[in-house]
């Protein structure tokens, strides 16, 4: 998403980076095994609020990806591809290693958000100050809208965690008519009381600015806020995120912000401050650079970030 709006200041200046990538060095593991497996986890939990490098942990796939659509199919954008309809009630699968587990998907931005401007300009309470409910996202040159990309990754790994049990619960299908607004994305989170959430989203940054990077909770402890008890575990999830990102998509970290790491650390974010479980954000790459968007646009890829956001979740949930 752009870094303006509800959720977002202007991007920290570019600065150079201190050393080789963080993450490669980290996550640079052998490509997917075929089959689902149940794996171990490699390594404890993650401390601190965030501050310095942090080296990303990497674990053994979650699951192998079903045949990818062709990079140019235009269906695959409004698809719900693992079958269901919008608005579906998460479904606990009978069985499989994440029986009992509860996910919760956050797609950033509803594809509907921009007719309804006087809706999503409201200001909501994000526990410390308040900011605008939600915003429209960004898009790329040619029109790919963020909101779609975000549906559309969130189906495929609706997919994949249910395929190994877990109860996954979406924060919007594009079953309502905008939002929900950023503090009701915290609080679905919270009621379901999720074993993890991720928020997807794609950036808006300038031409060649490229790259992912996972958004981790500052500790903040003010107003109605109060996210010291999530800042642990949410830095284990998204490192182990951001390590399978990597492995699984082949794409480096961002080279705009994160100082390589793939990692950056938030406190001004309305669906972060306001979680009492762990959370994190991840921008999948920049919309408004053409090599990045040729990957965003692509059903193929959009497979590979599925698969390796749902790898880290398993490889957290495994923790």
């Amino acid at each position: 998403m752009s870094y303006v709006g509800p959720d977002f200041e202007p991007p920290q200046p570019r600065r150079s980076r201190r050393g080789p990538l963080t993450v490669a060095l980290a996550a640079l593991v052998p490509g997917a095994l075929l089959g689902w497996l149940v794996y171990e986890t490699v390594g404890g939990s993650g401390d601190g609020d965030g501050s310095g490098q942090a080296t990303v942990r990497s674990s053994p796939p979650a699951a192998s990806s079903p045949p990818a659509e062709d990079a140019t199919d235009e269906a695959t954008d409004d698809a719900t591809d693992d079958g269901k309809k919008p608005g579906a009630d998460p479904t606990p699968t009978a069985s499989g290693p994440l029986k009992g587990k509860v996910v919760v998907i956050d797609p950033g931005h509803n594809p509907d958000n921009f007719q309804h401007p006087s809706e999503i300009n409201r200001k909501v309470n994000i526990g410390t100050n308040w900011k605008e409910c939600d915003t429209t996202g960004t898009s790329t040159n040619d029109g790919y809208t963020e909101a779609k990309f975000t549906l559309d990754v969130a189906h495929r790994m609706r997919a994949l965690l249910e395929a190994q049990g877990a109860t996954v619960k979406l924060t919007q299908d594009a079953d309502r008519p905008y939002g929900p607004c950023v503090d009701e994305r915290a609080r679905i989170g919270n009621e379901a009381k999720a074993d993890a959430v991720v928020s997807i989203h794609a950036d808006g940054s300038g031409t060649g600015n490229r790259g992912f990077h996972v958004i981790l909770p500052g500790a903040v402890h003010a107003g109605s806020a109060d996210t010291r008890a999530i800042v642990a575990p949410s830095r284990d999830l998204g490192e182990r995120v951001a390590g399978r990102f990597v492995a699984v998509t082949g794409n480096a970290p961002s080279n705009y912000i994160g100082d390589g790491s793939g990692l950056v650390t938030r406190k001004d974010l309305g669906g972060l401050n306001l979680s009492t479980v762990p959370k994190v954000f991840i921008e999948c790459g920049n919309m408004r650079d053409s090599k990045d968007a040729a990957l965003l646009t692509s059903g193929a890829w959009r497979q590979k970030a599925a698969q390796g956001i749902s790898e880290g979740i398993v490889s957290f949930l495994h923790g």
